[in-house]
C-alpha cells in the first residue's frame, strides 16, 4: 500500500510495514549479526553495491530499515538513519558535518549533552562553536562565518520553550550554503515537521515521543535529500553507533500509538498549563499554547499543536524548585520526557548542572525553573499532585 497521500494516522499504523515471507503483520525482528549470501559472487555483488541486500547488521538489518521508513515518512524526508541513543545522532552529524576549523552555530539553551558533547569534545579536534538566542534570527547572522559548517537549533528549546523560526533559520542558511537541523524531539512528527519548513536534516531521540514508553533508548536522523544522508551514512557505518534491530523493534511498537499519545498529553498540558499560570507561587509558564507564551503566534503558524512540553518558574528559585520536585506523587521525579507517564525534574540541579550558573542563566535556564513532560494520567491527579507539592514550598 502506499501512504503517500495517506494522512497522519494511517501513515502512523502502517509506515514501515514489511512484506514478511510468513504474513507476520507485525515487521519481524530479525535478531542477527550477519547475513549469509547464497554464493561468493552474491557476496562480491553485495560489497560492491552492483546488488542489494543485507550483509551485517552494523550496516543495515530489516528490522532498522522498517523503522528508519516509517519516521522518514512520517517527516516527509528521502531517508533515515535510526542510531543506538540521541547522542549517538547528533554527534555523529557533527562528525560528519564539522572538522578541525569549522564552526557550528547551535541555540544556546538546549538539551545539554548535546551542547557539551561540542564544548568538551569536538573542541578538542578544533572544532569552533557560537551558541547564541536562536529566536532572534539576527544573532544567528551575526554569527555566520566562512567556516560554518553547520546550523543546528532546537525548538521548542530544551528546557527553556523557547521557539525558533525554521523556515526564517532556513532561508537563513541556503543564502550562505550551509545545512540547517532542527532537533524536534519536543513536538515530534505529529506536531511539527521541520522538512517542510526548509530544514535539511531533523533530528529525534527517539527515546522519547517516538517511543513513548520509557523503556528504549535510541536516535534518528531523517534527510531531506540524497548527498547528506550517505555523507552522514557512512561515518554512521565506520563509527559503529548504529542501532539493535531489537530496540528497532520496540520502538517501531511504541511509535504505533504516537497520535493517542500526543493527543492525550497534549489535552492534559493545555488545562495544567492555565492552571500554573495562575498560581500566586509560579512567577510565570512557557507553554507554546498559551497566549503568554513570547512566540505563541509563530508557534502556532510552524506547529500543528501545542504538545505537552513546559516550563514554569517557582518563586524562590533554586531551594523551592528542588522541595517542588520532593513532594511530588503522581508526577514522577525523574529526566527524559515524552513518555506516557508524567514526568518532573529541575535542570538547575539536574540536567543543566554541568553547566556554569553564568551559562545557564544567559541561556534563560534559571534557578527555580522546572521541565514539566505531561503524560496520560487523569489531568485532575495531576492538577491535585503539583497542588500539594506547592503547598510545601
Amino acid at each position: 500500500m502506499s501512504l503517500k497521500n495517506k494522512k497522519r494516522d494511517t501513515k502512523v499504523t502502517h509506515a514501515g510495514h514489511v512484506k514478511d515471507p510468513f504474513g507476520s503483520v507485525s515487521p519481524p525482528i530479525y535478531q542477527t549479526s550477519t547475513f549469509a549470501f547464497e554464493s561468493a559472487d552474491q557476496g562480491d555483488a553485495r560489497f560492491s553495491g552492483k546488488e542489494d541486500g543485507y550483509i551485517y547488521t552494523r550496516i543495515g538489518n530489516p528490522t532498522t530499515d522498517a523503522l528508519q521508513n516509517a519516521v522518514a515518512s512520517l517527516e516527509g524526508g528521502i531517508g533515515a538513519l535510526a542510531t543506538a541513543s540521541g547522542m549517538a545522532a547528533s554527534s555523529t552529524l557533527f562528525m560528519a558535518l564539522l572538522g578541525s576549523g569549522k564552526q557550528i552555530i547551535g541555540t544556546d539553551a538546549m538539551y545539554g549533552p548535546t551542547r557539551g558533547v561540542v564544548e568538551n569534545e569536538f573542541s578538542r579536534f578544533g572544532v569552533k562553536y557560537d551558541f547564541v538566542d536562536s529566536t532572534d534570527i539576527e544573532n544567528i547572522r551575526k554569527a555566520i562565518r566562512p567556516e560554518t559548517g553547520l546550523i543546528f537549533i532546537e525548538t521548542p528549546a530544551n528546557p527553556t520553550i523557547n521557539i525558533t523560526d525554521i523556515q526564517a533559520c532556513a532561508d537563513l542558511a541556503h543564502e550562505h550554503n550551509i545545512p540547517l537541523a532542527v532537533d524536534n524531539t519536543f513536538m515530534s512528527p505529529m506536531l511539527q515537521n521541520p522538512l517542510a519548513l526548509g530544514a535539511d536534516i531533523v533530528m529525534h531521540s527517539m527515546t522519547k515521543f517516538i517511543n513513548g514508553h520509557t523503556d528504549v533508548v535510541g536516535g534518528i536522523l531523517v534527510f531531506k535529500e540524497s548527498a547528506l544522508l550517505q555523507k552522514t551514512k557512512k561515518v554512521l557505518l565506520s563509527m559503529g553507533g548504529t542501532m539493535d534491530p531489537h530496540q528497532a523493534w520496540l520502538v517501531l511498537r511504541g511509535l504505533r500509538t504516537i497520535s493517542l499519545r500526543v493527543e492525550k498529553a497534549q489535552q492534559n498540558a493545555v488545562k495544567i498549563s492555565e492552571y500554573l499560570e495562575n498560581h500566586q507561587k509560579i512567577e510565570w509558564v512557557r507553554y507554546p499554547g498559551l497566549t503568554s507564551h513570547p512566540q505563541h503566534n509563530l508557534a502556532k503558524q510552524q506547529m500543528s499543536g501545542s504538545g505537552s512540553m513546559m516550563s514554569f518558574e517557582v518563586k524562590g528559585g533554586l531551594g523551592a524548585g528542588k522541595k517542588l520536585m520532593d513532594n511530588v506523587t503522581v508526577a514522577t521525579l525523574a529526566v527524559s520526557l515524552g513518555g506516557y507517564e508524567t514526568l518532573i525534574q529541575h535542570p538547575a540541579s539536574m540536567t543543566h548542572a554541568g553547566m556554569s550558573q553564568d551559562a545557564r542563566l544567559d541561556s534563560g535556564i534559571t534557578n527555580g525553573l522546572v521541565r514539566l513532560s505531561v503524560g496520560c494520567e487523569d489531568v485532575e491527579d495531576l492538577i491535585d499532585d503539583l497542588e500539594n507539592a506547592l503547598k510545601s514550598v
